[in-house]
């Protein structure tokens, strides 16, 4: 399926399942505590399907904007109640009662996540080793010991088997601004140490977006020789004579060592004959192709038709899993930890000490669940653990059109003893509003910023 396509329908499927457990947290409570449900919808506007249950009487709905959903109690505010039901109206319940109803939709997103992270780390997954490629002359990583193809194994000893569990752990590291994160590494000669870096340049580094560019580390790439796999029937390659287990030596008397420069020399001339040098059985020998071509980044590119041959995965990519019991802790930690550092970081834009490239609007998400889709079902379910705690953090947030500014308005009601008024429930809803469309905005603006660049 084409990336046109296939990337809007990770984004809508991640959100349309966030969106229903969130919403799935308010109607079980509510129904749980005795308030009537009338309707549970994800997603607003037209109603593409709907049906009602037989035994519940609620009416479910599946909606044309997958942007939110909704569960709509009996309420007295709203509508006129019938006498005989006004016990069942979410407005005559307990002060307890309709905070419980309204925090259980983020309870549900995060509780998600738990489990979600969970079956990640009990299944298994594959992560690239925390292997240090280049390291930048005077950086903070230089400074600190660091050199090329150092393996990092554990950061103030908590075991990081792959990049992913390494920047974690470097974030939640740099918690605290004050003192040194202690990180053990196996170096290439064979050698273990302990280096120092500076928590504070960790949590520049992560203000201005790039963690390991801030310290002036590259993550290790293998290098692909130029070494032919597959070869395309039909294609420039196959017409020339290349074969499986050619190895390139030049493209037009241009020297070529890796992949990439190879890749690069055949783009540059699309629906031209080139010139190859290339070794077969330990004999040179010359060719040439007539290249096809096609787009790539609204311009014409060279094309010959082959692929590389792989270079052997376990020399960067690991496969890591835990037994059921380790998993779950770590899974309730990871929520945890993942929790902290996005209201840590959401606090540090608030107050503009972190970037706002942090944010992510639609544009982003829909690219990160479409390469996460792309690399598997486990990849996709911890993009969709880390999003569901963006949802639920985010709900929580004191705005009144949010979750968390309902809360706000039964805190205040418990401290005056009497619920505001619904004048003032309503300008509230209105910067609530407000505050989210600029919010929105920015996100987006950042969005297009990734786009251009």
């Amino acid at each position: 399926m084409p990336d046109f396509l296939f990337y809007p329908l990770a984004f809508i499927s991640a959100l349309g399942i966030l969106i229903a457990l969130h919403e799935y947290g308010h109607f079980w409570v509510a129904k749980r505590l005795g308030v009537k449900v009338l309707r549970y919808s994800i997603g607003f506007g037209k109603a593409l399907i709907k049906w009602t249950g037989k035994r519940d009487g609620v009416e479910y709905v599946i909606a044309a904007i997958p942007l939110g959903g909704y569960v709509k109690m009996l309420d007295e505010r709203e509508a006129e109640v019938d006498e005989k039901e006004r016990h069942l109206a979410f407005n005559n319940q307990s002060l307890w009662v309709r905070s419980a109803i309204v925090a259980a939709g983020p309870v549900a997103n995060l509780l998600f996540a738990v489990l979600a992270y969970w079956a990640v780390f009990w299944i298994g997954q594959d992560g690239f080793r925390p292997i240090v490629g280049e390291v930048q002359a005077e950086s903070a990583a230089a400074i600190a010991g660091f050199h090329s193809e150092d393996e990092i194994i554990s950061i103030n000893g908590r075991d990081v088997p792959t990049w992913e569990a390494t920047l974690f752990a470097l974030l939640a590291a740099a918690d605290d601004e004050a003192g040194e994160v202690s990180i053990n590494v196996h170096s290439k000669q064979g050698g273990t140490g302990y280096l120092k870096l500076d928590k504070a340049l960790i949590s520049r580094s992560v203000d201005n977006a790039r963690l390991l560019e801030g310290l002036g580390i590259e993550p290790f790439l293998p290098v692909i020789k130029p070494l032919l796999g597959e070869v395309v029937e039909g294609q420039a390659a196959q017409k020339a004579g290349l074969q499986s287990g050619d190895l390139v030596l030049a493209v037009n008397e241009v020297s070529v060592a890796d992949w990439r420069t190879f890749v690069h020399e055949i783009q540059k001339y699309p629906n031209l004959e080139i010139a190859l040098q290339i070794q077969r059985d330990g004999h040179v020998q010359n060719l040439h192709a007539l290249l096809g071509g096609k787009s790539e980044k609204g311009k014409t590119v060279g094309y010959l038709g082959v692929g590389p041959q792989r270079p052997d995965r376990s020399d960067f990519v690991r496969f890591y899993s835990m037994d059921a019991l380790p998993a779950l802790a770590a899974a309730f930690r990871k929520t945890g930890e993942v929790s902290w550092m996005t209201l840590r970081m959401m606090g540090r834009m608030l107050t503009g000490k972190a970037s706002i490239q942090h944010l992510s609007g639609p544009i982003s998400i829909a690219k990160y669940a479409g390469a996460s889709a792309n690399m598997g079902a486990i990849h996709f379910l911890g993009f969709l653990a880390i999003v569901s705690i963006s949802l639920g953090i985010i709900n929580l947030f004191p705005l009144p059109i949010l979750d968390g500014g309902h809360l706000l308005f039964f805190a205040i009601e418990a401290i005056r003893g009497k619920p505001l008024s619904e004048d003032a429930e309503l300008f509230g809803q209105k910067i609530g509003i407000a505050l989210l469309v600029t919010l929105m905005t920015v996100a987006f603006y950042v969005d297009i910023g990734r786009l251009f660049e």
